[in-house]
């Protein structure tokens, strides 16, 4: 995994360095802000890059869209502080893989990070469960819409439920008793039905539509 470091503060990219390589993965590069960051993909061609978003000259938000616009196959996680829902959605939007905060547990990060480079989308759970005690407030005790363009199967929805609270494949997997690629093709089936590109935008496309369940008490 070649990744390319963007944040404006050399100690924290010090230290997320010293972290990677210590896991024998290759820091090929660093960028102080969003416009240096789409430089240096452009130059490294990097597999992954660590993307904050409070950057000057160009926020990474909107660095997140103008490498992907341009490089497609580059994954970016946004790695932040900020847990605004409003950045989360933009992040996806913008075409982000994954959106963790920095107050992750190493082993924790580096097993969201692996996902994210499989092409898995990935969200600190933290913030996930923030997004259904919202959506559980804001709709209150009222039955949220279940009907999509296309129903989904009860099978499904269970996955996209699991994928709201932050689980990866695997997880979703052993806790439904499924293989990894059954619970693939459930997300494929998925992201067909709701027009999305990738499961992190069906999590958010369905906690704004008022589609999902919060978790039973």
């Amino acid at each position: 995994m070649r990744i390319l470091l963007a944040d404006d503060h050399p100690l924290f990219r010090d230290g997320i360095k010293s972290l990677l390589q210590a896991r024998g993965m290759e820091v090929v590069g660093e960028a102080n802000d969003g416009l240096e960051a789409l430089e240096k993909t452009r130059q490294l061609q990097p597999d992954v890059v660590l993307m904050d978003i409070r950057m000057p000259r160009c926020s990474g938000l909107e660095a997140t869209r103008l490498i992907k616009a341009e490089f497609p196959q580059v994954k970016i996680v946004i790695l932040t502080v900020s847990d605004d829902d409003r950045d989360l959605f933009d992040a996806i939007k913008s075409g982000a893989q994954g959106y963790l905060l920095k107050n992750l547990k190493a082993e924790e990060f580096f097993d969201l990070l692996t996902s994210a480079a499989r092409g898995e989308a990935v969200i600190s759970r933290e913030l996930a469960g923030k997004i259904l005690e919202e959506f559980a407030r804001t709709h209150g005790g009222q039955r949220p819409r279940e009907v999509l363009e296309e129903e989904l199967t009860e099978r499904e929805k269970e996955v996209l439920q699991l994928v709201a609270g932050g689980a990866t494949n695997k997880e979703i997997a052993t806790s439904l008793g499924i293989s990894e690629n059954t619970v693939k093709f459930h997300m494929k089936n998925i992201l067909d039905k709701l027009h999305l590109r990738n499961r992190a935008e069906a999590v958010a496309y369905a906690a704004r539509k008022g589609l999902l369940r919060p978790p039973d008490s």
